[in-house]
């Protein structure tokens, strides 16, 4: 039987990489005023799994959720985007 994947995912760029194994992704949504209907961007960073290091500042990846790796990191990168 095929394995379901409920897990979130999210596209974002890699801010900060100069930690070991561990990548810092902005993650820009675009969010809908309640009473004004203007669109605005909203941005968060997310601590992600980043195994050997592999993507650097300045790359589009995709991240998912996953259980905790430590205090920060509960996302882990995937793939480019």
């Amino acid at each position: 039987m095929a394995e379901k994947n409920n897990k979130r995912q999210l596209i974002g760029v890699v801010i900060k990489d100069a930690m070991t194994a561990t990548a810092v992704v902005k993650v820009e949504t675009v969010k809908v005023h309640p009473k004004y209907h203007k669109r605005y961007k909203v941005t968060k960073k997310y601590v992600a799994h980043n195994e050997g290091n592999q993507y650097h500042t300045g790359d589009r990846v995709v991240i998912e959720e996953s259980r905790p790796l430590s205090k920060t990191k509960r996302w882990k990168v995937i793939s480019k985007a």
